[in-house]
């Protein structure tokens, strides 16, 4: 096989990892729709942050707004999971194209990992961690996890953007 085409193969296999596991996401938040229900429920609520904390009046109490955040999350995840599949398939298919044709199917790839780290940084690390003071909560805080899929986004898009043979 040609250095190109294990690079072209590479950067799709890693596209479609990414999908998988927004697929696995997607799939644990509507099985196990309540568990991850109650983080948001928690989040909002600021019910675990320090107590007596001077930022208590950010929080959200209505219900109807922890679930339609819910919901929020879990369609733009399912959006993501769709665009980081339509790219893997459209980078595996154009594997053997010349080089401008695949670095044009890279560009949906491009798009779905700069959703995906924009969901962990700003719905997690800005709105969940530093807004609504999920920092301080020692049961519900996903800081770690956000930022360990910006890290991973962001490697996997360093690597997407590296150029293609001339």
């Amino acid at each position: 096989m040609h250095f190109t085409t294990t690079v072209r193969l590479a950067k799709s296999v890693l596209m479609a990892a990414m999908a998988f596991f927004f697929t696995l996401v997607v799939f644990n938040n509507i099985t196990d729709f309540q568990s991850n229900y109650q983080f948001v429920h928690h989040v909002l609520d600021m019910d675990t942050t320090f107590p007596g904390n001077k930022g208590m009046w950010r929080a959200l109490h209505p219900v109807w707004t922890h679930l339609l955040f819910y919901l929020g999350i879990i369609a733009y995840e399912g959006l993501n999971m769709v665009l980081c599949w339509w790219a893997a398939v459209a980078m595996f298919w154009a594997r053997n194209a010349t080089p401008q044709v695949f670095t044009q199917t890279k560009t949906l790839g491009v798009v779905a990992l700069t959703a995906g780290i924009l969901l962990w940084l700003v719905a997690f690390l800005e709105v969940g961690a530093e807004w609504f003071l999920m920092w301080q909560s020692k049961i519900w805080n996903g800081q770690e996890a956000a930022f360990r899929m910006v890290a991973i986004e962001g490697i996997l898009l360093i690597v997407l953007l590296l150029p293609e043979d001339r």
